[in-house]
């Protein structure tokens, strides 16, 4: 048995399992990536899917469709987000550890519309946010 995630860390879409820290690593690799982080996102067709947080380099320049480029070539297609959230930093705490639960209370709440998925056959969705309760 080999421990790669924390199961509240992994993403589960369409009955497969997607591990958060794989996708993070594969992001980071790109040149351009400083740090990645990523929570899972629900999804009325696949359950949920991936949310990608990319901060970049400084002095770099990464646009949305070249990290999910670079991802597409290095995973399964259904590992690769539809989405991607540029940001200056991420939450870290004490530790230095990537506070996920900051970015799932921030964005977790968005969700991605089966039907604009299926109508645009291939393009990425574009996210609602659902209202606060």
């Amino acid at each position: 048995m080999q421990i790669r995630d924390r199961a509240k860390d992994l993403i589960k879409t369409g009955g497969e399992w997607i591990s958060s820290i794989d996708l993070e690593n594969a992001a980071i690799g790109h040149p351009c990536v400083a740090a990645a982080a990523v929570i899972g996102v629900k999804h009325p067709k696949w359950q949920e899917r991936p949310l990608l947080f990319v901060v970049r380099k400084p002095g770099h320049s990464l646009e949305t469709q070249d990290i999910l480029a670079f991802l597409a070539e290095r995973m399964a297609k259904w590992w690769v987000p539809e989405e991607v959230i540029f940001l200056e930093s991420l939450p870290v705490g004490g530790t230095g550890k990537v506070q996920k639960t900051v970015l799932r209370e921030k964005y977790g709440k968005r969700v991605r519309l089966a039907s604009e998925f299926d109508q645009q056959a291939g393009q990425a969705p574009r996210l609602q946010n659902t209202p606060s309760p």
